[in-house]
């Protein structure tokens, strides 16, 4: 069984999968701040590789990437930071970015490299389910990596039963067809969720956008097997000198 299924087998409707973008805010920043969300309730960990043209993310986040880019940070230089990282780190990591760098790293070599590093998954919210069916579906298949689809409230049901057989791991639920950070009006979302919910999806379900403290994450948990927080946890990363400390308190104050 995989990492991630291993999860949430365990966990069930409670999962916390923490957004954190490679190489912020200091270069060197990503395992101290991988070893504290593992240290510190987080199930999953979803690892963002920094682009500069990132169009689902939201300001805080794009900042953060604008950052981490001028910080130095590269696909080459991540995967040199995470070479040994499976020593001190046992909870899935997936990486999270965007076509552009993947292509110029190279497909192939991008899926074997993060395998051999022990990612299990990809997040690349602008390769069409095309493309991915006709041509990248099958490498990524071929390293043993999960590949997780996003779905909005505007998917048809049609759609949503195809990139849910298309996904491996879980099912990435956007609250809203907006870009991260927004608020959202969870009413709207509940309906959206519950919609979900009765489709007896073969994946388990993670709510992202817009989930940022308790309530948030206790709601989209009610309907779903758990939620992707990322702009609050970049906000505090954004205020906070001490990264164990302040991730310890930010954790705390959503789980507990």
């Amino acid at each position: 069984m995989s990492r991630i299924k291993t999860v949430f087998e365990k966990k069930k409707n409670r999962v916390l999968n923490v957004y954190c973008t490679a190489g912020y805010p200091e270069l060197q920043s990503t395992l101290t701040i991988m070893q504290a969300l593992q240290e510190n309730g987080a199930d999953l960990i979803e690892l963002g590789m920094p682009y500069s043209d990132p169009l689902a993310d939201g300001p805080v986040i794009q900042a953060s990437s604008s950052k981490a880019l001028a910080n130095g940070m590269t696909i080459a230089a991540l995967f040199e930071q995470l070479k040994n990282f499976r020593s001190v780190i046992n909870i899935p990591v997936i990486l999270m970015g965007y076509m552009n760098p993947v292509l110029q790293y190279g497909f192939e070599k991008f899926c074997a490299d993060a395998a051999a590093l022990g990612i299990d998954g990809l997040i690349l919210p602008d390769l069409p389910e095309f493309e991915f069916e006709t041509e990248y579906g099958p490498i990524i298949k071929k390293y043993g990596l999960d590949f997780i689809f996003l779905v909005t409230p505007e998917t048809s049901a049609e759609r949503i039963q195809k990139l849910d057989l298309l996904s491996s791991g879980f099912l990435y639920a956007v609250s809203s067809s907006a870009t991260t950070g927004k608020d959202k009006d969870f009413t709207a979302v509940e309906v959206y969720l519950e919609r979900l919910q009765s489709m007896q999806l073969q994946n388990p379900v993670l709510v992202g956008f817009g989930i940022k403290d308790k309530t948030t994450f206790d709601t989209a948990c009610k309907f779903a097997n758990g939620a992707i927080i990322g702009t609050a946890y970049i906000k505090m990363l954004e205020n906070e000198t001490d990264i164990k400390k302040g991730t310890k308190s930010f954790l705390d104050s959503v789980l507990n």
